[in-house]
């Protein structure tokens, strides 16, 4: 999945400048390793520093918040605000009093995290670069916890605070049964196993057998953790009595291998990766019984037509409903939701969707476990919520268990943004989304439909809860334009604060200067324009375009850390400019799949229109030196809006680029190119190389040797086809992925880029 950025991170800086006219002439200087930064103060660094320790000022805040219950505490996992090892804390609402419950030291002493390669690529899946507990469970009686560490689970007992450490290591995704009485995690053998706590010490059996090199149980495949937002491979029935789990075969999946450059003995690692137009991994349900005899019943398999649905998208199984799974075709154009007989495998189709471009998954669930996806089954199992971008944009619908329509909740002209819940108490459904896109509320719609909707929140930025129908209470986060963050516990009766959980985040402190606005015309884009601290009125400034302009991410949002560096590029001379053009999500479906068939024409005209655009609004950007640069996707449009537009674009950055669409993964490509068999003028328009020989700006190439989703091989790509067609670039490659924490690295790597951009737009005046 593209869009979450960026994705080059260095542990060593290495710096190429190649040449046209010499190939295997290239010029290498390597940094030392990332040390403390010098003592000489320095005002870039410092602020680098600063971003990098604090995270943009998110270390500290309280993480995946979890209420009891009964409504009286609230437990969380926070940091220090330069620490990024997460600690695990409880809250009473009543008394606001808050204990640390435990701390990695407590388990590991002065031992340090050992993560299994699977953890690593679980992790870089989910962009999780923090430290310590990086997650845990409750619960349902909410009287035990339980936290991995180093691949080994512990149990916790919230009254004594006991800790039992518990069989094995090196698990994956443990979660307690719905009876409390047993953890299910799939583990190192590639099995699926459960852990018996009450057994005298617990005990640890394989609930699933036959997993090979190639074949596994239990974990979800890469395009399912990476493009569909779920990274589940295993789901508890309500009564505990049996586990629903996936069985994956990558026999046909085509092997990468990423190899160490830095320690050239070390065995490259290999990654299982289906790119555009080659076999996915074969996916398969089973249904295992549980019972407490040695030898379990055999599974049952959940059929469905694999071959014209290979894609399983989403399965949720909730109390007094059927399991109801989501399947795709590979075009994604045609998607079915089944209910699933638990006694004899046997699905029906409940409803089906089609769409002659493609179908969005809706994965904008509150929380990050994917599974609030709707559908959301009501309490007595007789209907479920369901989204659908069926009448043009995103709309929330109620439909009985047959899945026949009995009304819209949500209407067309709301934009839903994710679902929150259902209070069936109260007869709503709550909801995020808005009349603008760049933020968003929370509101709340009449079950009964027909009804106008309710603002739950006001104030300009991005707000997101959970909510516990149990205790009637919502957790509330704001992140405002203004920078003000804060995360509280809400009355769902009345709206009144019960209580702030704690946050121990250092303050903003000076908010971005962005503005945010629309550019004038027919489409308007969302845009924001970052000036300079010291902007002097009536004086023309370069412009830096900062750039994703792809699908399913929007870069224009009103939040204030977001446009912190743009800030830092702003302050060294430039008006920084961000534009949301067709093809970029939360405007309607036509505006979304303008780009069907062709990446990069529309997003690149939007992209110029809006600037100019632009320029008729703000006299002080000087369109006669514009640098474009992004990361990912953004990387892609840089490259090409610098060589095919050199009349609009002096300069571009290339981070970590999508250059040849055949070798990005199936998922994500076919869903907007199709496959390249049926549509190979698809992806020649596409490709940047098909374009490299016109190259006449100057071009930075930045990317991580060991990313393993866009893998190092695209940018080495379009070098080669820039040095074959004799086009000068440069090239900066990192020994990394995408995280980029260390404060003197960042600010290297900033500093490497402004330079390349300062000498394209701001040239030295002659003597």
């Amino acid at each position: 999945m593209l869009p979450r950025l960026p994705r080059s991170a260095p542990v060593f800086l290495l710096t190429f400048l190649f040449l046209a006219s010499a190939r295997s002439a290239l010029s290498a200087t390597a940094a030392t390793p990332p040390s403390a930064p010098p003592a000489a103060a320095d005002p870039n660094l410092a602020y680098f520093r600063d971003l990098a320790e604090t995270r943009n000022y998110t270390l500290g805040r309280p993480v995946a918040p979890k209420l009891t219950p009964d409504g009286k505490h609230a437990l969380f996992l926070r940091s220090a605000p330069r620490d990024p090892t997460l600690k695990l804390y409880e809250l009473d609402l009543a008394t606001g009093r808050e204990r640390e419950l435990l701390t990695p030291a407590q388990l590991l002493g002065d031992s340090a995290e050992n993560l299994s390669a699977e953890e690593k690529a679980r992790r870089e899946r989910a962009r999780q670069s923090l430290k310590g507990f990086t997650s845990f469970q409750l619960s349902q009686d909410a009287t035990r916890l339980l936290v991995t560490l180093s691949g080994k689970l512990y149990l916790v007992h919230r009254a004594s605070l006991r800790v039992t450490e518990l069989p094995g290591r090196g698990w994956l995704d443990p979660r307690f049964s719905p009876d409390g009485r047993s953890i299910a995690a799939a583990g190192p053998d590639r099995e699926l196993h459960v852990i018996d706590l009450t057994a005298t010490p617990p005990s640890a059996r394989a609930v699933t057998a036959g997993a090979t090199a190639t074949l596994s149980h239990g974990t979800a495949e890469f395009v399912a953790q990476e493009e569909m937002s779920r990274p589940r491979g295993f789901w508890w029935s309500p009564d505990s009595r049996a586990l629903l789990y996936q069985q994956t075969d990558e026999s046909a999946v085509e092997k990468r291998y990423i190899a160490d450059a830095l320690h050239p003995a070390t065995p490259p690692t290999s990654f299982f990766y289906p790119r555009a137009g080659t076999p996915n991994a074969t996916v398969r349900l089973f249904l295992v019984p549980l019972s407490p005899a040695p030898t379990l019943p055999p599974p049952l398999a959940l059929p469905w037509d694999h071959a014209a649905f290979p894609y399983l998208a989403h399965v949720v199984w909730q109390k007094n409903a059927p399991p109801t799974i989501l399947v795709q075709n590979r075009e994604q154009t045609d998607q079915r939701l089944l209910a699933v007989d638990p006694a004899t495998g046997t699905t029906t189709e409940l409803l089906r969707e089609t769409d002659a471009a493609w179908l969005n998954l809706d994965d904008n669930a509150a929380g990050s476990t994917g599974e609030r996806r709707p559908p959301l089954w009501l309490d007595d199992g007789e209907s479920f919520l369901w989204t659908t971008e069926r009448r043009g944009t995103w709309q929330v619908e109620l439909r009985a268990a047959s899945g026949a329509l009995l009304r819209e909740i949500t209407p067309t002209t709301f934009n839903y943004r994710g679902l929150v819940g259902i209070d069936e108490d109260s007869g709503a459904v709550l909801v995020r989304g808005g009349p603008d896109p760049r933020e968003v509320h929370l509101w709340s719609f009449p079950l009964s439909g027909g009804g106008k909707g309710l603002p739950l929140t006001r104030a300009r930025g991005q707000h997101s809860a959970t909510f516990s129908a149990e205790a009637r209470l919502l957790l509330r986060t704001t992140d405002l334009f203004d920078g003000t963050w804060r995360a509280e516990v809400v009355s769902a009766d009345d709206d009144r604060v019960v209580a702030t959980l704690p946050s121990v985040a250092e303050p903003l402190p000076r908010r971005p200067t962005t503005e945010l606005t629309r550019t004038p015309g027919t489409p308007a884009f969302d845009a924001a324009v970052t000036r300079p601290r010291h902007f002097t009125a009536g004086q023309k400034y370069p412009v830096i375009l900062v750039v994703y302009a792809g699908p399913t991410s929007k870069r224009v949002n009103a939040e204030a850390r977001g446009y912190l560096p743009d800030q830092w590029l702003a302050d060294q001379g430039y008006l920084v400019v961000r534009l949301d053009g067709r093809g970029t999500p939360w405007r309607g479906r036509d505006w979304e799949r303008a780009i069907k068939g062709n990446f990069i024409d529309v997003a690149l005209a939007d992209q110029i229109a809006g600037l100019q655009a632009l320029g008729s609004l703000y006299p002080e950007l000087d369109l006669a030196r514009v640098g474009v640069s992004g990361w990912s996707f953004g990387g892609y449009f840089s490259a090409m809006a610098a060589i095919r537009r050199p009349d609009i674009f002096q300069a571009g950055v290339v981070g970590a680029p999508v250059i040849t669409w055949e070798n990005y993964d199936t998922h994500y490509t076919e869903r907007y190119l199709g496959l390249p068999s049926a549509a190979p003028e698809a992806y020649r328009v596409s490709n940047v190389t098909t374009y490299a020989a016109q190259s006449s700006r100057p071009l930075l190439l930045i990317h991580g040797l060991t990313d393993d989703n866009v893998y190092f091989q695209h940018t080495l790509q379009l070098a080669d086809a820039l040095y074959l067609a004799g086009k000068p670039y440069e090239l900066l490659p990192m020994l990394g992925t995408h995280m980029v924490n260390d404060p003197l690295v960042k600010l290297r790597q900033q500093t490497r880029i402004l330079d390349f951009l300062n000498r394209a737009l701001q040239p030295t005046p002659a003597r």
